[in-house]
C-alpha cells in the first residue's frame, strides 16, 4: 500500500516557487547592480539593493500567495455552500446526478443507484463525494493561506540571501564571481530537489533551473553594464 503526498495544499508549491524565485531574482538583481556600479566599485550599493530586493520580494511573494490562497479558499467554500444547499433541498435530484456519473464510468444502473443512495445517507459524505465528482475538489485540501504565505516568505528569503552572502564580507570582482557561482550551484540544487519530488530526470531539471538563472543573470548584467556606462 502506498501513500500520496499532499500536493494541493499550497505550502509545498509556495516553498518551491519561493526559493527558486528568490534565488533567480536576487542573483540577477545583484549582478545587474554590480555591473552598473562597477565603475565606482561601490559594493555598498549592491548590498543595499540585494537586501531591499530580498525584503521587497519576500513580502510581495507572501502577500500574493496569501491573497491567491484566500481567494481560492473562499471560492471553494462558496461552491461547497451551493452544493450543501442543493443536497438539502433536492436530495433525489442530487442522488440521480451522482448515479448518472457512476453510470458514465461503466457501473451498472442498479449498482450506480445503490452506491448513490449509500453516499446520500450521510450528509457530510455526500458533500465530500459530490464536491469531488462534480466540482473536482477535495474539501479537506483547500490549503491554508497563512501557512502558504509564511512558507513563501521564508523560502524566498532563503533563496535571495544566498547570492547576497559574499557582499557582506567583500565586494568587487571577487564578490561578483562568488554570487554568480553560488546562484548557479543553488539553482542546480533546487532543480535536483524538485526532480526528487517529481521523480523526473535530475539532470534535465537541474539544467532547466540553471538555464533560466543564467539567462536572467546575463540579461541584467548586460542592462546594468549599459546603464553604468551611460551614467559614467
Amino acid at each position: 500500500m502506498h501513500r500520496h503526498r499532499d500536493v494541493q495544499g499550497g505550502a509545498a508549491r509556495a516553498a518551491i516557487f519561493g526559493i527558486s524565485d528568490g534565488l533567480v531574482s536576487n542573483v540577477a538583481l545583484i549582478l545587474g547592480v554590480a555591473a552598473a556600479a562597477s565603475a565606482s566599485s561601490d559594493g555598498s550599493a549592491v548590498l543595499v539593493a540585494g537586501v531591499a530586493g530580498l525584503l521587497a520580494g519576500a513580502s510581495s511573494m507572501a502577500a500574493g500567495e496569501y491573497v491567491s490562497m484566500k481567494a481560492q479558499a473562499e471560492l471553494v467554500e462558496r461552491e461547497l455552500q451551493i452544493e450543501r444547499q442543493s443536497l438539502a433541498e433536492h436530495p433525489k435530484a442530487e442522488a440521480h446526478e451522482l448515479a448518472t456519473i457512476y453510470e458514465g464510468r461503466g457501473i451498472e444502473p442498479e449498482h450506480a443507484q445503490a452506491m448513490a443512495e449509500a453516499v446520500m445517507a450521510d450528509p457530510e459524505v455526500a458533500l465530500e463525494v459530490h464536491a469531488r465528482e462534480e466540482l473536482g475538489i477535495d474539501p479537506e485540501s483547500v490549503g491554508n493561506p497563512i501557512e502558504a504565505a509564511a512558507s513563501s516568505f521564508v523560502a524566498f528569503a532563503v533563496g535571495a540571501i544566498l547570492p547576497l552572502l559574499p557582499w557582506f564580507f567583500s565586494d568587487g570582482n571577487g564578490a561578483i564571481v562568488a554570487s554568480a557561482v553560488i546562484g548557479l550551484v543553488a539553482a542546480a540544487a533546487v532543480g535536483v530537489t524538485l526532480a526528487v519530488f517529481t521523480e523526473r530526470s535530475k539532470t534535465r531539471t537541474a539544467a532547466r533551473q540553471v538555464g533560466w538563472a543564467t539567462a536572467a543573470c546575463a540579461l541584467t548584467w548586460l542592462i546594468g553594464t549599459a546603464l553604468g556606462a551611460s551614467i559614467a
